[in-house]
């Protein structure tokens, strides 16, 4: 087989270079890498763009429903860890996922907050949106002892604190809490923002840790648009020692 090498084809004229004809097909070898921003369909369609270092926009609809990963965080000993962009009106459902976050000290609880558009303060100082929550849990022990219970003091009603994802972590090097959250239309100015999460802990019993499953789920009660959240744990004694949190937005 012959074989043409080259640095770069140019189209003779205008922009477009054609490989093959109707009804040809152009083989890419296995190994072979093609590099673009733009992938384009025949008719000239955008399917998606990236920036180059892999986040991608202008999706085309028929991705109905794959995740975009837009940024993460990770902590090294870090009070709050805060998403100032990326949550806008591009997607109608946001989700994090939490993966081994690990405090400073034990017995502390993993907990998050939104802010409005038009407020610029860091945390906490203008993470605070009105909402209204369930929380419960189940949970294992080691030694073989468990329960499934409603957890009325985790609740909200009406009220603008952070809110409880993650309760009671361990601070054993091997402990963390992992998990996800979900958040929709949070640029929506007609309607309210839900909200549920479900995230597993090393709970914080030494002698007996606790693998414990909390499940929380809410509304923001406000018709305007959200666009930044922040995490924490609930003490300025145990900042988050370790651990990434994921954003992603889903088409």
């Amino acid at each position: 087989m012959s074989s043409l090498e080259t640095r770069k084809i140019e189209p003779l004229s205008g922009t477009t270079v054609t490989l093959g004809e109707a009804g040809d097909t152009v083989a890419v070898p296995t190994g072979a890498i093609v590099k673009t921003n733009t992938v384009k369909d025949s008719g000239g369609n955008t399917l998606f763009t990236s920036d180059g270092a892999g986040t991608l926009s202008s999706v085309n609809s028929a991705f109905e429903g794959s995740m975009i990963f837009i940024s993460s965080q990770t902590a090294a000993g870090t009070q709050y860890i805060d998403f100032t962009t990326g949550i806008d009106d591009t997607y109608d459902e946001y989700v994090f996922y939490f993966v081994n976050l690990h405090p400073a000290a034990a017995g502390y609880d993993f907990q998050f907050q939104m802010r409005k558009v038009g407020d610029t303060g860091s945390s906490p100082t203008d993470f605070d949106v009105t909402m209204t929550t369930s929380t419960s849990r189940a949970y294992h022990t080691e030694a073989n002892a468990s329960a499934l219970q409603y957890e009325a003091s985790w609740d909200q009603a009406q009220t603008e604190y952070y809110q409880n994802l993650g309760p009671q972590i361990l601070a054993d090097n091997d402990a963390s809490c992992s998990g996800e959250l979900h958040i929709y239309n949070p640029s929506n100015t007609t309607v309210i923002k839900h909200f549920w999460a479900r995230v597993n802990v090393m709970a914080n019993n030494p002698a007996n840790p606790t693998s414990t499953d909390a499940f929380s789920a809410g509304f923001f009660n406000t018709a305007e648009a959200l666009d930044a959240i922040s995490f924490r744990m609930n003490n300025s004694a145990a900042p988050i020692d370790d651990g990434t949190i994921y954003l992603y937005g889903v088409l």
